[in-house]
């Protein structure tokens, strides 16, 4: 009898060896990039009750790495992952009941595995249970608990829970409005590189709130939001090279960053760059172009564009008016490229 003891110990703990082996090996592939042989490792473990390989099925299944892309599947291996404590899992299957993704849309349900999640400390989790409470979608609405989850989010150090919290006190939208707090949440943001936050510090830079004025350092923060595709950090960097604000003043410079947001499908921007062309600074002055972008402007709802066609007309004859039109159809069908 003891010597079976020791015999079935002995079994057990290579049985335990042998799985933890094949846990690593599922680890190893899955993070190199092979999925299937992480798959091949991972799934039995999965079926054997292992929470951290049901998530990774979660994920493979979710994203279709080394399977079928199945959402479904996906749900099922989150909920099974979950359910054991797992809090990306929980995490993930909240988000997918938010977006009615593998399971019917349901924002209580959402709310629930969120909760779970945002309870350990995940910031994905306590921010998206924050704008729930800021909705009132699957939980009373309840501004003060929104602000609680967002708030804890930030803490954390997640960059979008900064900008919302940042912005909440810069416009004293259910707090005392104070500029210093907007700084310092839009700082941590800028920090870790969100195109938001650095636009939104460089504005209080540009305007002296909170923080004294400084319009070299708001030019830098512009630039860095910018070079990520900011339509609005490229329409105000642009504005500030025109007027010469913090930096020389440089129509060219000016006109490149107009361009990038009118490419975009920016109306503001979309004007300036009509602006620059009638005047002719930073390009060829050309009262065809210019009335083409205002044209342009006008039918994306800027509203001086609207007001102020005409004055963009003036100088044109009914030939001029109709070319700069059709080439106005050939921008829009072009998306706004190379025009």
């Amino acid at each position: 009898m003891r010597a079976f003891l020791i015999t079935g110990m002995l079994l057990v703990g290579l049985a335990h060896t042998v799985a933890a082996q094949d846990f690593r090996a599922g680890i190893e592939a899955f993070h190199s990039g092979d999925y299937e042989a992480a798959f091949q490792e991972l799934r039995p473990l999965a079926e054997q009750g292992d929470a951290y390989a049901q998530g990774l099925l979660g994920l493979m299944y979710e994203f279709g790495k080394g399977v079928s892309q199945d959402h479904v599947e996906a749900a099922r291996w989150y909920r099974l992952s979950g359910e054991q404590g797992d809090w990306n899992s929980q995490f993930y299957l909240g988000w997918f009941y938010e977006t009615g993704r593998g399971v019917p849309q349901d924002y209580e349900e959402a709310a629930r595995w969120y909760r779970l999640s945002a309870e350990q400390g995940e910031s994905r989790a306590q921010f998206n249970l924050g704008l729930l409470y800021e909705t009132g979608d699957g939980v009373p609405q309840d501004y003060a608990e929104a602000l609680r989850w967002v708030r804890l989010s930030a803490e954390q150090g997640h960059a979008d829970a900064q900008v919302l919290v940042g912005s909440i006190y810069a416009t004293g939208d259910r707090v005392t409005q104070d500029y210093t707090e907007a700084v310092r949440w839009f700082r941590l943001g800028a920090e870790q590189g969100h195109p938001l936050a650095q636009f939104n510090l460089a504005m209080l830079y540009k305007n002296g709130l909170g923080v004294p004025q400084d319009y070299e350092i708001s030019v830098k923060l512009l630039l860095r939001s910018a070079q990520q595709g900011f339509v609005s950090a490229q329409l105000n960097l642009g504005s500030m090279y025109e007027r010469g604000e913090g930096v020389p003043q440089n129509y060219a410079e000016a006109v490149m960053w107009f361009r990038l947001g009118a490419e975009q499908g920016d109306a503001d921007s979309q004007l300036m760059l009509g602006e620059m062309y009638r005047r002719g600074h930073g390009v060829l002055q050309d009262d065809v172009y210019a009335h083409m972008w205002v044209h342009i402007a006008a039918s994306n709802g800027n509203q001086y564009a609207l007001r102020n066609r005409d004055i963009f007309s003036e100088n044109l004859t009914a030939e001029q008016i109709a070319e700069a039109q059709r080439l106005a159809r050939e921008c829009e069908a072009a998306e706004y490229r190379g025009c």
